[in-house]
């Protein structure tokens, strides 16, 4: 069963834990000193907030999957539709070790399918160059190389 992902870059993570917390009606299932997030079955999604991101507001969108088969399957698909797909394998980001597979939509937002296999004790500090766009400054999690449309971020997951 997959989930939707979706990572918010914020300014004030306290306050935004508080609001988050009030409008999920739920605690953070991750809480960290510049990350929280939230695995929330209604609606089904895994949502994450971050004080890393250079640009405030939404950083990725995403898709998170239950095991590598599903995320070959889901990054099978991102290539029939004709997109780069650049594939990350046992990285450490969020605070979580994962496989992922990253693409750009035509308007350029970033999109992470992964699997997530085990936690972490640091946020990670992965990076790789994907070849699409120029390079800019990224988080942990995205790829250098995102177009100039789309923020870094860090997927949690």
């Amino acid at each position: 069963m997959k989930r939707l992902h979706v990572s918010v870059a914020v300014s004030d993570l306290d306050k935004s834990v508080q609001f988050y917390a009030t409008l999920f009606d739920a605690a953070p299932t991750v809480l960290k000193p510049d990350y929280a997030k939230w695995m929330l079955d209604d609606p089904r999604v895994n949502f994450s907030i971050s004080s890393r991101g250079i640009e405030k507001g939404v950083d990725h969108l995403g898709i998170q999957v239950e095991d590598d088969a599903e995320l070959a399957a889901v990054a099978a698909r991102l290539t029939r539709a004709g997109r780069s797909v650049l594939e990350q394998n046992a990285t450490t980001c969020c605070y979580a070790r994962s496989n992922k597979a990253w693409v750009h939509d035509p308007e350029g937002v970033a999109w992470e399918t992964f699997h997530s296999f085990g936690e972490s004790a640091v946020y990670g500090e992965d990076r790789a160059d994907d070849g699409i766009g120029a390079s800019a400054p990224s988080a942990c999690c995205t790829p250098a190389g995102e177009p100039a449309t789309a923020s870094p971020c860090c997927p949690a997951t």
